[in-house]
């Protein structure tokens, strides 16, 4: 339940949700255990077999490109192999995640057990300055999950509607539309929503699914920036980075994609990050009344150690040929953990939040927030926790105890 007298929500204008791609906690914010050992990152002991029983080992070895190509499979059944260590439910149907399959669910890329053992890499804190400083400087979630073991498109249907409508695959398609997008449920209520893709040459995922004569939902990242210049942001917005490699439209030279996923160029990724935490934290107008989640979509096949949980189902199931294995799925369980960090002067700084969360809790504090009661969602998203109640402190930090970045 969100906690209206708290001074920072009394005072909030803005939620704006940056998600990125296919990387999961341990690949990017493990090693912030050294630092803090309230972050559940890796110990440096945690090991994978590989297709000939040896041990793999994590290792700080992580590159930001040319590492993980081919892309690590992230369809559901090579998800179920990585979280289950390969056990099916014929052969135990009682079986327990053991986070034991990633080094040889990567094998069945290149069949190479040398080029299997990189799955097992992470970034240090030096790598990664941007992300791990916002990880250090503001909230990061220790249980912030993909939404499904699956990949990304039915994962980011979980931050738009609160459900993939029993989708676990990459298919495009028309969802029925029994359950309204959360733009259409803040525009309904006389509030202003917005999805930010990247230009028109690298377009939302989500524009099949969304697009369906509501051209003011969507705008591109200069949009964005045009908005945060102008004070002009809409009161929730999410944000979309580059997919793709292509020349900008003005001629000015070639785009590199920014998402992070494997194996765009990771740099790409901080630099994308910093430009619109930097949009919003050089404006005075904005800074102090706006809210910012980063988050990933799902885990893109690199290793986590946390297996995960259990939660509640969102009324739909998805048959064996769906879920391209032996078992239907009735989403009543989570996807692999992924970073997600929680941005703002409200913020206390090095905070490490324990609850469990999933993309529903996207859509449910959204609705939360500037609706309220609002009936017409799924079970999942009504349980899911929300997290604007982690912009906890009594008083805006100060102005120079936040961090800007170059």
């Amino acid at each position: 339940m969100l906690d209206r007298t708290l001074p920072a929500i009394q005072a909030l204008k803005h939620v704006v949700v940056l998600m990125m791609e296919n990387r999961s906690f341990d690949h990017m914010l493990g090693s912030l255990r050294q630092q803090n050992p309230m972050i559940d990152g890796l110990q440096g002991t945690e090991t994978n077999p590989d297709t000939n029983g040896a041990s793999v080992t994590v290792a700080p070895n992580a590159q930001y490109q040319g590492q993980l190509d081919p892309d690590p499979d992230h369809h559901f059944p090579a998800v179920d192999q990585q979280v289950f260590g390969g056990v099916t439910t014929a052969q135990n149907p009682n079986r327990t995640a053991n986070m034991q399959g990633f080094v040889q669910s990567y094998y069945t890329q290149q069949q190479n057990i040398v080029h299997s053992h990189l799955i097992m890499n992470y970034f240090t804190p030096d790598n990664l300055p941007v992300l791990t400083g916002l990880a250090a400087n503001f909230a990061v979630f220790n249980r912030w999950f993909s939404s499904i073991p699956g990949p990304t498109l039915c994962n980011r249907a979980f931050a738009h509607y609160g459900t993939s409508f029993g989708q676990v695959s990459m298919d495009v398609f028309y969802w029925n539309k029994q359950i309204k997008s959360i733009y259409e449920r803040v525009v309904a209520a006389n509030h202003t929503a917005r999805l930010y893709y990247y230009d028109e040459a690298s377009s939302s995922l989500e524009v099949v699914n969304l697009l369906q004569n509501q051209p003011s939902l969507f705008g591109t990242f200069q949009d964005f920036l045009d908005a945060c210049n102008n004070n002009q942001l809409p009161e929730y917005c999410f944000i979309e980075p580059n997919y793709t490699d292509h020349d900008a439209p003005d001629g000015s030279g070639e785009l590199i994609a920014c998402d992070q996923h494997p194996d765009h160029d990771v740099r790409a990724g901080e630099q994308f990050i910093a430009s619109v935490y930097n949009a919003i934290r050089q404006n005075a107008n904005l800074w102090p009344n706006t809210a910012l989640l980063l988050v990933y979509d799902e885990h893109g096949g690199t290793f986590d150690h946390v297996p995960p949980p259990s939660c509640t189902p969102d009324g739909f199931v998805a048959q064996p040929g769906a879920t391209g294995t032996p078992d239907p799925f009735h989403f009543d369980r989570l996807g692999v953990r992924v970073p997600a960090v929680l941005i703002s002067p409200w913020v206390q700084k090095g905070s490490v939040v324990n609850e469990v969360f999933e993309h529903a809790s996207i859509p449910g504090t959204i609705t939360e927030f500037f609706i309220g009661d609002y009936p017409d969602r799924t079970p999942r998203e009504i349980a899911a926790n929300t997290f604007l109640n982690n912009l906890s402190l009594p008083a805006m930090r100060a102005d120079d105890d936040c961090p800007v970045f170059s």
